[in-house]
């Protein structure tokens, strides 16, 4: 991992990467962030999307405590960012692995060292299988594991391994779904036992666990969420009483695979599922109980303000939201409008608009509230803002925008000046969307 991280410093800075000095142009990312320049004197241009240092380092070590304190295994999220930088910090913080979604995001994190990788999906894709089955027989250390909800999928599954001659089993949860209106999961405990069936019967293929995503409750609340994760508990508890785990208990299972995944955990309920999953019940082999929380790397400043369980349980800490769009005024047509040149290329706008917070003077540097100031909405390249009487905002102020929903805020920079409270730019984080 340090090798491939390496690698990203000797990037080339040009045109490619939007907000950046010009005159950094054919310098090094490492060159650029070695010179710590300033992110509003140092040639940045507007749009620039920011991540504070200091927020970054709040959550992560936060998240690390967290799930130190409640005997979880973390494997956050990491198509909420897909930043390799990031990746190797949650690590360093104490994380298991990441979590991914696709095979394109497994690839990126297995570019850059993740020797552990749990696929928060199904998988049924045989070049990608043929992928994974290359990755797993190279490397011995390596450990993946990925969702299954039906014998269609197993079946598929174990067509694409045989196929690409696969020696090592691929590992595999049965994943259980939240409901009728839910995502993906088999709906019932006795299909998902018809899937654990299906696995027993291919050589490709191993069980280790379960797994679910609590946020697709339908009517999600406290009773309801827990309700679910206690079927989530008890099918584990079941299947493994029906020997559907012995293969992972056996003694001639290497040990730091002689565990039984239980695995749940968005961003928004994930105290629920330290309460629930505090009660697993005692199996035939330990339990790794894996949270996959991800938002919470650089928190937001709509959606997850609002979901996040440090609301509800506020003597566990507080997550600090990270990003900040600046714009710059381009036009006061009169009135109370005004136009700034950030919109739907540079921020996320699928839950929340922009939230206006401070503005940083043209003519003087300084910074001050965003009173009066509100963001109505957003073009491609504009964000329309409201000014109240007596608002002050000029054009040529820069005016910095909390954003919501931090995977969409991510997928719309490559390049991420990581900066501190002064202003100062000490890393740029890559992104692999």
């Amino acid at each position: 991992m340090e090798e491939a991280l390496r690698a990203l410093a000797e990037e080339k800075v040009d045109h490619r990467f939007k907000g950046l000095p010009p005159q950094a142009a054919g310098r090094t990312v490492g060159e650029l962030a070695a010179e710590r320049r300033n992110l509003f004197t140092g040639g940045f241009t507007t749009p620039v999307l920011a991540l504070s240092a200091e927020a970054v380092e709040h959550n992560l070590s936060l998240m690390e405590r967290y799930s130190v304190r409640h005997g979880l295994a973390f494997a956050p999220h990491g198509k909420t960012s897909m930043a390799p930088q990031l990746f190797a910090r949650q690590v360093a913080h104490g994380a298991w692995g990441v979590t991914v979604a696709v095979p394109h995001q497994a690839r990126v994190a297995r570019a850059f060292g993740v020797q552990r990788i749990f696929l928060a999906n199904e998988l049924v894709d045989a070049a990608a299988l043929h992928w994974l089955a290359g990755e797993l027989d190279a490397d011995p250390e390596f450990r993946f594991a990925c969702y299954v909800d039906s014998v269609r999928g197993v079946e598929l599954m174990d067509q694409a391994l045989r196929a690409a001659g696969s020696a090592r089993p691929v590992d595999v949860v049965v994943e259980l779904g939240a409901g009728e209106a839910a995502r993906t999961g088999a709906r019932t405990e006795a299909e998902c036992v018809r899937v654990a069936q299906a696995v027993a019967g291919v050589r490709t293929l191993r069980l280790v666990g379960v797994a679910g995503y609590e946020g697709e409750v339908p009517d999600a609340g406290p009773r309801t969420v827990r309700a679910y994760l206690r079927r989530l508990t008890t099918l584990a508890a079941d299947l493994d009483a029906a020997g559907h785990f012995a293969e992972v208990a056996a003694e001639s299972t290497p040990a730091a695979e002689r565990e039984i995944i239980v695995s749940a955990g968005g961003s928004a309920w994930f105290d629920a599922v330290a309460d629930v999953f505090a009660d697993v019940p005692q199996l035939s082999a330990p339990v790794l109980k894996l949270l996959r929380s991800g938002a919470y790397v650089s928190h937001d400043d709509g959606h997850y303000r609002h979901l996040t369980p440090f609301n509800r349980v506020p003597e566990e800490g507080s997550l600090q939201p990270a990003f900040r769009l600046w714009a710059q005024v381009v036009s006061r047509p009169g009135g109370s409008q005004a136009f700034a040149n950030a919109g739907k290329r540079d921020a996320a706008h699928d839950l929340d608009l922009p939230e206006a917070q401070v503005v940083r003077d043209a003519r003087d540097g300084s910074v001050r509230p965003a009173e009066g100031i509100t963001v109505t909405g957003l073009s491609d390249q504009h964000a329309w803002v409201r000014t109240e009487e007596g608002a002050d905002l000029e054009v040529g102020d820069w005016l910095g925008m909390g954003l919501s929903h931090p995977c969409t805020s991510f997928d719309k920079w490559q390049l991420i000046p990581l900066v501190e409270a002064d202003g100062t730019v000490v890393d740029l984080i890559r992104t692999y969307f």
